[in-house]
């Protein structure tokens, strides 16, 4: 329910809503005098809760600015305190508020899918919704982790991983079989019972059960051997050794917890890294860093719960989380994330034993990371420094947008947009822009650069146009010398932002990289030193701009060199696509069948094959 604020602010507004308020649990908003939510928390008891912002003092410097820039409030009650963390979370992934702890970098993570739609079944990657049938391993905490496993799941295990269609059309063996990553199952080499004897045995290891398959292909190799099947007893040898090197080569395989998410803090100089490692059936599957938003005063329980919360809004929770501190509601934390996980999930701080020692390992890889990055923020900050001295501008930027096109005499034209920010590449706010304006003569660059910025300046001003968010760039940086320079200025004096600071990179005479010139509106262009820091910095930006234009639109070509005419009906979908092609053998051939020979193919109705007949006539 949102309540009309009192003319009041901070502690007398927080007072005279006390009034109003029960013991239920719920959540609470503050919003400042634009309407932004500042903060977004959870209460046990809102009216306890919010009475502790109400006094005058006790508060630290963080808390007391935000009350006091607080011009009205916001409540939600839930039925369960656990329902308040849940509501909370979301909340603050959504509205991002400016004094909450904030999880930047959330994607998703990787898994290995034992696909068992087909008969013989297919091993993976897979990323996103779990929709297909079959039996999901993961998280993997990158698409490298996740390669390298598959890697040696089809050494040790041949299973195959090309697509249904791709092993329905094969008539032998493919280089995989060949170089003994594959058993071949497309062409019969293996038999139904065999590979899925294969597949079982796959699984297994990917519970950590891989000792046991290691004993057991053993004992196979002396009966082969036995038997004088050498050639099939060398195999076995062959797979042997291949699971020998995998366990070998992994690092951190703990014995004694088979399924957990390893997650330790490091907090220094108002900077956190929190090391997440993943542990599933006994086995490390690669660990990823987070690095929170602070406001440089939380403690370390405030953050730990702020992250685990977030972390796990999307994801489900492992049997055990080992953590390096503790947080303020355990027993919360653990029975709501046991909701979302439908079975107990276990929280601990361990304090000696393997379990110690696993978070130990991730707090030392946090102390790094964090290390690591303090020191490049502190080259970063100081090349933003060089930045705005040698180009005038009134203080170091903190967002910075470079611009680049790429096509083919003006074919599959895209424009390309990079961030660069205090902490480096903000590579979740890059941008794309297909060419959309059918006026462009193929091949304008000036066409395209005003599209784009025309495009991106309309939303930014939607959006945002009082400027309030951190999506506004505070410097520009075009590919292009002093009529592209030109053109964009005019652009953004149409627009009324002509105010954001722009510099053009043009290659000098000769094109050589290094000797670049910059140009500035209603200013003369100007050179770097050859060796001067901040030309390396400009020459990185316009470079990533260009790779990121370049990768779009190549992106761009091939999928319409791969585009189908039978794309272009309304009514054929994937499988009705696919049931043509099998049976005509080509989209060629399917333009000149007949109304009959269409309505033969399976899923084809006479309506929809009168359809497919008029539109290609019609071409």
């Amino acid at each position: 329910m949102t309540q009309e604020p009192p003319a009041k602010t901070g502690h007398g507004l927080i007072q005279d809503y006390l009034r109003t308020l029960d013991s239920s649990p719920g959540v609470y908003r503050m919003l400042d005098a634009q309407g932004a939510v500042l903060y977004v928390g959870k209460a046990r008891n809102l009216k306890a809760r919010v009475s502790n912002y109400a006094r005058g003092t006790g508060h630290s410097a963080r808390i007391a600015r935000m009350i006091r820039e607080t011009c009205s409030m916001m409540f939600l009650t839930t039925r369960t305190e656990t329902e308040a963390l849940l509501l909370e979370q979301n909340l603050i992934k959504q509205l991002k508020p400016r004094y909450n702890v904030l999880l930047r970098d959330d994607k998703s993570f990787p898994n290995i899918l034992v696909a068992k739609s087909h008969t013989f079944a297919q091993i993976k990657k897979h990323r996103g919704a779990k929709s297909e049938k079959g039996d999901y391993y993961g998280p993997f905490a990158s698409a490298g982790a996740v390669n390298r496993t598959l890697n040696q799941l089809q050494r040790v295990f041949l299973l195959r991983s090309c697509t249904d269609a791709t092993f329905s059309n094969r008539t032998r063996p493919c280089l995989l079989y060949q170089i003994k990553r594959c058993s071949a199952p497309c062409v019969g080499r293996i038999g139904l019972e065999d590979y899925n004897a294969l597949v079982a045995d796959a699984e297994k290891f990917l519970q950590g059960k891989s000792t046991a398959i290691q004993v057991s292909l053993a004992t196979e190799m002396a009966e082969a051997a036995e038997a004088m099947e050498y050639e099939r007893a060398a195999a076995l040898r062959d797979r042997i050794k291949a699971l020998t090197a995998v366990q070998s080569v992994q690092a951190i395989n703990p014995r004694g917890v088979p399924e957990a998410d390893v997650i330790a803090l490091h907090i220094e100089g108002g900077q956190a890294c929190v090391q997440v490692f993943f542990i599933r059936g006994n086995q490390s599957w690669g660990n990823r860093d987070f690095y929170p938003r602070l406001n440089g005063v939380e403690s370390p329980d405030e953050v730990m719960q702020a992250f685990l919360a977030q972390f796990y809004d999307g994801k489900i929770p492992p049997r055990m989380l080992l953590l390096s501190h503790g947080i303020e509601d355990p027993d919360l934390m653990s029975e709501a994330l046991t909701e979302k996980a439908g079975r107990k999930v276990v929280l601990g701080v361990p304090q000696r034993g393997e379990k110690a020692e696993l978070v130990e390992n991730a707090l030392r890889n946090a102390r790094e990371s964090l290390a690591r990055r303090m020191s490049e923020s502190a080259a970063q900050a100081r090349l933003l420094e060089g930045l705005a001295e040698k180009f005038e501008l009134p203080s170091p930027p903190q967002r910075i947008e470079i611009y680049d096109n790429s096509h083919i005499q003006g074919t599959n034209a895209v424009g390309g947009m990079v961030v660069m920010g205090p902490d480096g590449w903000i590579k979740s706010q890059y941008r794309k822009f297909n060419i959309k304006g059918t006026e462009i003569t193929p091949g304008d660059d000036f066409g395209m650069m005003k599209e784009v910025l025309t495009r991106r300046f309309a939303r930014l001003l939607k959006e945002d146009p009082d400027r309030q968010g951190d999506t506004w760039p505070e410097l520009l940086l075009i590919d292009g010398g002093a009529g592209q320079v030109s053109a964009v200025h005019e652009i953004m004096a149409e627009m009324g932002v002509e105010d954001i600071p722009m510099i053009g990179v043009a290659k000098g005479e000769d094109r050589d990289h290094g000797k670049e010139e910059f140009h500035r509106p209603g200013q003369r262009p100007f050179a770097l030193a050859m060796n001067d820091p901040v030309l390396y910095f400009v020459q990185r930006m316009r470079d990533e701009a260009h790779r990121w234009a370049i990768g779009t639109h190549r992106a761009k070509r091939a999928k319409a060199t791969m585009s189908n005419p039978l794309d272009e009906i309304a009514g054929v979908g994937a499988s009705r696509k696919r049931a043509l092609l099998a049976h005509f053998g080509s989209a060629k051939a399917v333009s000149r069948a007949g109304l009959a020979d269409l309505v033969a193919v399976d899923g084809i109705s006479e309506q929809l094959a009168q359809k497919i007949v008029d539109h290609f006539h019609s071409q």
